[in-house]
C-alpha cells in the first residue's frame, strides 16, 4: 500500500505541472514525488471499489502505468490528479468486470445448495449502494478524500491523514462527523426528490 505522505503543504496548479513536466522528461525524481502526492488518492480509489489487496494493488500499479504511457499527451498537465483518479476508477471497474466469474452448471454436476441471497435483496442491495455512491459524489472533493482516507484498511493514522490532508490532527474527527453528515443528507434528500 502506498504511504500517505509526509506532513506538508498540498503543491499547487503550478508545481504539479512542473513536475508533470519532469516527468515526462524522465526525470526519476518528479515521478517519486507525483507518487508521494497523488499515491495515497489512488490507492483509496481502488480501496473504494472494494477490490481485494492484491487486485487493489494491481489496479494502483496498472493507473500509475497508464500515467507513463500517457503523460506527454496530457493536455492539462495541473488536473493529474483528476486523470489518475479518473483512470483508477475505469481500472477499478475493468477489475470487477474481469473478476465476475460464471459457475458452469449441468447435468453431471451435482445439485449445490443455493445460499445466495433473493435477486430481489440483492436489486435492493445494489440500489442502496448506487444511492450511497451517488449521495458520496455530490460531496466537495476535499469530504470524499478524508472520508477515503479514514475507512481505508489498514486504518492510517491521525498524523498521516492530517498530513495528507494538511489538517490539524485535533481537527479530524470533528470534520468527519461532518463530512458524514452531510453525506446523510444527500441520501435523505435524494429520498425525498425519489418519493414526490
Amino acid at each position: 500500500m502506498p504511504t500517505i505522505a509526509k506532513s506538508r503543504m498540498r503543491r499547487g496548479a503550478g508545481e504539479v505541472s512542473g513536475l508533470v513536466e519532469r516527468a515526462a522528461a524522465r526525470d526519476d525524481t518528479a515521478w517519486q514525488e507525483l507518487v508521494d502526492e497523488f499515491g495515497g488518492l489512488v490507492w483509496s480509489i481502488t480501496r473504494s471499489h472494494r477490490l481485494a489487496d492484491q487486485d487493489a494493488a494491481d489496479v494502483s500499479q496498472t493507473t500509475w502505468l497508464r500515467l507513463v504511457e500517457h503523460v506527454e499527451r496530457l493536455q492539462e498537465s495541473h488536473h493529474v490528479g483528476a486523470w489518475l483518479a479518473t483512470t483508477a476508477r475505469r481500472e477499478s471497474l475493468l477489475t470487477t468486470r474481469r473478476s465476475a466469474r460464471l459457475v458452469p452448471a449441468g447435468d453431471d454436476l451435482p445439485e449445490l445448495a443455493d445460499d445466495a441471497p433473493a435477486h430481489d435483496a440483492r436489486l435492493l442491495e445494489q440500489e442502496r449502494d448506487d444511492a450511497l455512491w451517488a449521495a458520496f459524489d455530490r460531496l466537495d472533493e476535499r469530504d470524499r478524500t478524508l472520508l477515503r482516507l479514514v475507512v481505508t484498511e489498514p486504518s492510517p493514522s491521525y498524523e498521516k491523514v492530517g498530513a495528507a490532508l494538511d489538517m490539524p490532527v485535533g481537527s479530524i474527527g470533528p470534520t468527519r462527523g461532518r463530512a458524514l453528515a452531510r453525506l446523510r443528507d444527500q441520501i435523505e434528500d435524494a429520498e425525498l426528490l425519489q418519493a414526490v
